[in-house]
């Protein structure tokens, strides 16, 4: 039936044509589109509405754009797991939770307390220019405008609202974080006796056929299994290719220069210093007037001392951050600061001392001490630039162009890569690929969507090529399985050497338990107590470098009756004996009562505010639609 199709592909076309275009008129292309590419699914409901695939996978990109500002070098593998996926659409989860319950309790954030709530929280000091307005480069350079910043601040505002009813509400006595602290770090003074499985290897000698019996249990055979392995060819068309063949001439570069003048032009920067005496909008009239006198002495005095500036402004600048500094704001763009102010300081020549400004703050006076930039870069100094430039931008429309060309040669032809490498000059490549990408596997060879579809019926059975895969941005590529080998398991004659190591390791190490336990009943009985080490301290603060599981089942222990004597299995080929001699309080250096208070009531908090959220949840009838293990599958 699939050949079928293929050979009469052209009828096809026209049999879906004629059965799509209806659906067209009556949902509009965009809405088929989105039917069509199941971005329109719903993954999970909060109160009744969706949330779609295409919005799950915008919050993880986003997610995963923060990470890579935060974190360059990061390997995008990691952010692309099953679980960092489902993490996203839980954060986005929990968005619309606590958006659904603000809305439901009427919360909101006033526009006066916003400013304020800007002005006065150290967090965004960084963002705020001297004169307290927003930086609105840095927020540009982030992509937001300053619209954009007040609505997304008013918003996780408004949702912290709806937690800190109970996350600023816990409270935990001393009596009981004491309680829990001695329990959890109280101090043992044990004596410890290990049997090891290195001491009894030599002594296993395991026959053929017991070695062959360990072989065949599902648990041991399981060790040795080889992974399925595919050998494919493929090819990748990218930016990076295509800019290898483009050329620009001499005319081209300096028409996109001149056309672009801007961009090559060093932004003027103006360095002031100024005096701020307050008197916001808000001010009553009189206030104000009072405000602009004042101003207008200080004006006065300025100017019949310009040299003096800076201790004018020391002594008197209502400007906390500045005036310290003799008013000196240092250098800033166009668009730092407020317009007036601006406008002012830029029609200054260096020296001078503006006329009294007045902005919503109050009026300044303003010097100028500086003034940088507003360079223009010659042709020759930034031909490499230009040429990168151009040649990636004619790359990028030409990839747009060949883009559906190089799909659909991959997929007529569907025997071979080779019509697709010759047509548009790429390289064959060939390679050895698992399911998985292997362990530091980078570029294509790193792409799950590829690797999926490499292994994906048509693929291995058909040897068809795969469908052109989007594997990173502007980068396609195509596969076709040459040789494919299916999970197996090797011959015991293969491995028999490895086997044999494994079934010793399991009996020594059954052994010594044998002989760990032989010797705790003994104790336990009233034999003698030779033979243990010295005694020593223990605790979940200072684990002596016992095994987790050891440490845990030692401090568990029932200890109403000393001494007393206690077994484990470490689970790593050593049995551990300990004599438990005394129970000691937690050592008071570790944490004071004070921090175990204040640890003991925001673990309480914490657990507190889980249980609100997950009410919040019943209550707005969360409901996931997507498993864990969906998220593999997800569109990045």
């Amino acid at each position: 039936m699939f050949d079928f199709v293929r050979k009469h592909n052209r009828l096809f076309q026209l049999m879906l044509l004629i059965l799509i275009l209806p659906a067209f008129v009556l949902v509009g292309v965009e809405g088929y589109s989105r039917f069509m590419d199941g971005s329109n699914a719903g993954v999970a409901t909060v109160d009744d509405r969706k949330i779609t695939q295409a919005e799950w996978d915008a919050a993880h990109r986003n997610q995963v754009e923060r990470l890579r500002s935060q974190m360059p070098n990061l390997d995008m593998k990691l952010v692309d797991s099953p679980e960092v996926r489902r993490e996203s659409l839980d954060e986005l989860v929990r968005e619309r939770v606590l958006l659904a319950a603000a809305k439901g309790q009427h919360l909101t954030i006033s526009d006066e307390r916003l400013q304020q709530l800007f002005r006065s929280d150290p967090q965004f000091a960084f963002l705020r220019n001297p004169d307290g307005t927003v930086n609105k480069n840095l927020l540009l350079a982030q992509g937001m405008s300053s619209e954009m910043f007040a609505q997304r601040l008013r918003q996780d505002l408004t949702l912290r609202q709806v937690m800190v009813g109970v996350a600023g509400t816990g409270v935990a006595s001393k009596a009981n974080s004491a309680l829990a602290f001695d329990a959890l770090l109280q101090q043992r003074e044990v004596q410890l006796q290990r049997f090891s499985a290195q001491d009894f290897l030599a002594q296993m000698n395991p026959s053929d056929a017991e070695v062959e019996a360990f072989y065949k249990e599902p648990a041991n055979s399981a060790r040795f299994q080889l992974p399925e392995m595919a050998q494919i060819e493929y090819l990748v068309l990218d930016l990076e290719t295509l800019k290898s063949g483009v050329t620009v001439s001499d005319d081209d570069l300096k028409k996109y220069f001149e056309e672009n003048r801007s961009r090559y032009t060093v932004a003027e920067e103006r360095r002031a210093s100024h005096i701020l005496i307050k008197a916001d909008k808000d001010t009553p009239a009189a206030e104000r007037a009072k405000a602009k006198a004042r101003a207008e002495e200080l004006l006065t005095q300025a100017r019949k001392n310009p040299a003096g500036f800076a201790e004018l402004a020391r002594k008197n600048s209502q400007d906390e951050g500045s005036a310290e500094r003799g008013g000196d704001l240092d250098f800033f763009p166009r668009g730092a600061m407020v317009k007036p102010f601006e406008d002012a300081a830029y029609a200054l020549k260096q020296g001078e001392i503006s006329n009294v400004v007045e902005s919503d703050f109050g009026y300044h006076l303003i010097q100028l001490t500086g003034v940088r930039g507003g360079d223009k870069k010659s042709f020759e100094s930034v031909r490499a630039d230009l040429e990168h430039e151009v040649r990636r931008q004619l790359a990028q429309k030409r990839y747009t162009e060949l883009a559906e060309q190089f799909s659909n040669a991959v997929y007529e032809q569907s025997d071979s890569l080779k019509p697709a490498a010759d047509k548009f000059k790429l390289n064959l490549q060939t390679a050895m690929v698992q399911r998985k990408p292997a362990p530091g596997a980078s570029g294509v060879l790193a792409s799950a969507k590829l690797l999926e579809a490499v292994f994906g019926n048509d693929a291995l059975r058909n040897k068809r090529n795969t469908e052109a895969v989007e594997v990173g941005p502007s980068q396609l590529a195509a596969a076709r399985v040459l040789d494919y080998k299916p999970a197996r398991l090797p011959d015991l004659a293969d491995v028999k050497a490895q086997v044999r190591a494994q079934l010793m390791q399991k009996l020594a190490g059954e052994a010594a338990a044998k002989r760990g336990k032989e010797r705790l009943e003994a104790l336990q009985k009233g034999a003698d107590a030779t033979g243990l080490e010295p005694a020593q301290l223990i605790s979940r603060a200072k684990p002596a470098n016992l095994p987790p599981k050891v440490l845990n089942e030692l401090l568990r222990a029932e200890a109403s009756t000393l001494p007393t004597y206690v077994g484990v299995d470490s689970g790593e080929g050593v049995y551990v004996l300990a004599r438990i001699n005394k129970l000691l309080p937690r050592d008071p250096a570790l944490i004071d009562e004070q921090r175990a208070s204040q640890q003991y009531a925001q673990a309480w908090t914490a657990a507190e505010s889980q249980a609100y959220y997950n009410a919040l949840k019943t209550h707005y009838k969360v409901k996931l639609s997507v498993p864990a293990a969906a998220a593999s599958s997800a569109a990045p």
